[in-house]
């Protein structure tokens, strides 16, 4: 997993609540286990204008233009600001992998689901929560100045710009993970020597189990 690095970001607005995992990736699209390769699908149902149901890749689709992610001053947005409730639906570990591989590395919303949320944090993607108020004020600065740029500080807690600054909170397990870069594979072979010695003393032990 990638470690988390403090960036700045034209601001993508989904101005949409109970966004589900079913519609940031269709399950058509849930044919591989890997982390990579879901971004050409994110919000599929809304990005484009015909339907890909079998999940075949064509690359001859027909872009609905009127939406958000396909407005060419969001092409290289890093922060996406959602309503409450987003990721809600099923399990599926692929929505954080599609929004990710597409290049989001921050939510903004008022709410999470909580199984997102966990896989989210997993994976390497920052979810932060604020109050409806804050949330409001943020969609309301993207449709007066059009180009809200944030700059996000993971250490600090902080988003902010010349105008605004924004504390806000997070676990601190969470957030030392997602500086170091550690998933649950990385974190557990950081006791990879406690492991290795308690190995060579349990199969000498019981030496027929080799």
């Amino acid at each position: 997993m990638k470690k988390f690095e403090s960036f700045n970001s034209i601001v993508t607005p989904l101005d949409m609540i109970n966004v589900d995992t079913d519609a940031i990736i269709p399950k058509q699209f849930l044919k591989s286990i890997k982390r990579t390769g879901f971004g050409n699908n994110l919000f599929d149902d809304w990005r484009y204008l015909d339907k890909d149901i079998e999940g075949s890749g064509r690359k001859d689709r027909k872009i609905n233009h009127d939406f958000i992610l396909n407005k060419k001053i969001y092409v290289d947005s890093k922060i996406l600001l959602a309503r409450e409730n987003f990721g809600c639906g099923s399990s599926r570990e692929h929505a954080p992998w599609a929004l990710l591989d597409y290049g989001f590395q921050v939510i903004i919303s008022s709410s999470f689901a909580d199984i997102f949320t966990s896989n989210s944090f997993k994976n390497g993607l920052l979810l932060i929560t604020l109050d409806k108020k804050i949330i409001e004020t943020l969609f309301d600065k993207t449709k007066k100045e059009n180009n809200l740029y944030l700059s996000v500080n993971l250490t600090d807690q902080k988003v902010f710009n010349d105008d605004i600054t924004i504390d806000f909170e997070i676990d601190k397990f969470k957030k030392k993970c997602l500086i170091e870069g550690l998933d649950e594979i990385g974190l557990t072979l950081q006791k990879s020597n406690i492991i290795e010695e308690f190995e060579k003393k349990y199969y000498k032990k019981y030496p027929w189990l080799i």
